[in-house]
């Protein structure tokens, strides 16, 4: 995940209330902010990570489609899009303390109804608090650390905060399942409360506040605008899933996406402080930083998800199995993070991020070839490049999303970057999640005409198209022995589960090829964007002074 800071930074205006008094506090207090920013953003980063093992959990319990499922995992993504540059711009406004400190409470009341939640759409819902929470933190963790640090010290900060996000990532599937496996799914969520209680009572006793003095009013027509285009798009792309791609609801929803996206583009071009300035865009390795973000999320994190649902619903290995096995992806990327990390500095950003969609491509390739009596080791040695291929992408591109534009708008191209981020998640799994859905339903449905009842088909389907090929055999089988026993019972188990591992595997190997040509695409687009020229050097900016 991106290292997000969508304020200005804290360190562009020197002459921030405070002054030397206020700086000498915060000189004091900035290990304790350190450890404050820290615990926020690994809970945040964590709960990112830690939902998809939980997902077949949670589509039994709450009776849940795989449209449902995209939305647990978009509403959280799309909250985060749509807030980061307005949070960043509201914390530089009324403080940088306060707004973490909102974004903390509000994520942990996200969380409590997250856990606390009975059925798919209160969870949905809740999902959606919970990333307005995630948000305010985001957007203020880099800037919070801009002003506590300076110097050596300031790369140190930086060095850390990279690491705790490097581990929050790596081990979310493999806590999610043990969690979910020893627990519940509940659990998930109810783990983020004591942290969050942690983080903010560090931040309320020990982190100074700053701000911004020359910070303008918030973008709220922008925001409005780009909200409604991304929430109109995603749920477009979700409903061609449910329907078709020709459906009048979707149809008018991806228009509407389309002529509000130009409107807000319109709104960003008339406005004195936009939330989006457009000019960033005239630089090539500022555009080069939004195509990786994007193809990132849209290719490998998309189809997460669904590598997920296979594994368990398929392959049928529990949830803390299941993360396990993904330790191939997250524990390559982690070293590959650190490697990568340590060659920024002497290796051009565009020899990183380029070739590293290249090994990204390659291991999606890897991945593809799945049978229908396939096991889980087929899936090693695609999950250990792709994740090589991550690790060598992350590093770099955080240092190019503010590398190329001065400092004083540094925090908005950081935010800018880390919102293309959320937007390929959410566009990317309902996108993915349509086409998967869709294919295995028409796979399925003609095998099943006139196999079994006909008024079973169509939960047969819903069933199989969200990749619960077990829980539909299951569910055959118990009809069909209660009709004609337990041979007829066997038979229908028999034929649902290899009609369903077969429409599931055939419609996870396109998905992935998609997924994979998305990652070549990126890395043509950044070997022929990312310029070394573009880099913007300056000199190192002293930290705002704090108010105590």
């Amino acid at each position: 995940m991106s290292h997000t800071e969508t304020g200005r930074h804290a360190g562009t205006h020197a002459g921030t209330h405070g002054g030397a008094g206020a700086g000498a506090h915060a000189a004091g207090n900035k290990w304790w902010t350190l450890a404050a920013v820290c615990t926020g953003v690994f809970m945040l980063l964590l709960d990112i990570t830690i939902v998809n093992v939980a997902l077949p959990d949670i589509q039994r319990e709450l009776d849940a489609t795989l449209s449902d499922l995209q939305w647990v995992i978009d509403a959280y993504a799309l909250s985060l899009a749509a807030l980061l540059l307005t949070a960043g711009a509201l914390a530089d406004r009324y403080g940088r303390r306060k707004v973490f400190s909102i974004g903390v409470v509000l994520f942990t009341l996200g969380s409590v109804a997250c856990g606390a939640a009975t059925d798919i759409t209160v969870l949905t819902v809740s999902r959606a608090f919970q990333g307005i929470g995630g948000a305010a933190m985001f957007a203020t963790a880099l800037a919070l650390l801009a002003g506590a640090f300076r110097g050596k010290d300031r790369g140190t900060a930086f060095g850390v905060f990279g690491a705790v996000t490097g581990v929050a990532v790596a081990i979310g599937p493999v806590l999610g399942g043990v969690l979910t496996s020893g627990l519940s799914w509940r659990w998930i969520f109810f783990v983020n409360v004591p942290l969050c209680l942690v983080a903010l009572g560090v931040t309320l006793t020990k982190v100074s506040e700053s701000r911004d003095p020359h910070a303008g009013r918030p973008d709220w027509f922008g925001f409005v605008t780009f909200s409604a285009a991304l929430g109109a798009l995603v749920y477009g792309l979700i409903e061609a899933g449910q329907t078709s791609w020709d459906d009048t609801v979707v149809v008018s929803c991806l228009v509407a996406a389309g002529v509000l996206l130009v409107v807000f583009a319109i709104s960003q071009q008339l406005q004195r402080s936009p939330m989006f300035d457009l000019s960033l865009l005239r630089k090539p390795t500022f555009v080069g930083g939004l195509v990786a973000a994007f193809g990132v999320s849209a290719s490998i994190f998309s189809v997460l998800t669904y590598l997920v649902i296979y594994v368990q619903n398929v392959l049928d290995y529990s949830a803390v199995g299941t993360g396990i096995r993904f330790l191939f992806l997250s524990g390559a990327s982690f070293f590959a993070a650190i490697a990568a990390g340590r060659l920024t500095e002497r290796v051009p950003v565009k020899w990183l991020i380029g070739p590293g969609f290249l090994v990204l491509g390659a291991g999606l390739l890897l991945l593809l070839g799945i049978q229908d009596d396939s096991s889980w080791t087929h899936l090693i040695p695609g999950l250990t490049v792709a994740g090589v291929g991550i690790g060598m992408i992350n590093p770099p591109l955080a240092s190019t999303a503010v590398g190329v534009v001065d400092v004083n708008r540094s925090g908005m191209a950081s935010g800018v970057n880390s919102t293309f981020r959320q937007v390929g998640i959410a566009t990317g799994i309902a996108a993915l999640g349509s086409l998967f859905g869709r294919e295995v339903a028409d796979a399925v449905r003609p095998e099943l005409a006139g196999a079994v009842p006909q008024a079973a088909v169509d939960p047969l389907v819903s069933a199989l198209s969200g990749g619960q090929v077990t829980v539909a055999a299951e569910a055959a089988q118990a009809q069909a022995s209660a009709a004609g026993g337990a041979s007829a019972g066997q038979q229908a188990y028999d034929l649902v589960l290899g009609v369903g591992t077969s429409g599931v595997v055939d419609a996870l190997n396109h998905i992935l090829l998609i997924a994979a040509v998305i990652a070549f695409t990126s890395a043509v687009a950044c070997l022929a964007l990312i310029r070394q020229k573009d880099f913007v050097k300056r000199e190192e900016q002293a930290p705002a002074a704090a108010e105590g």
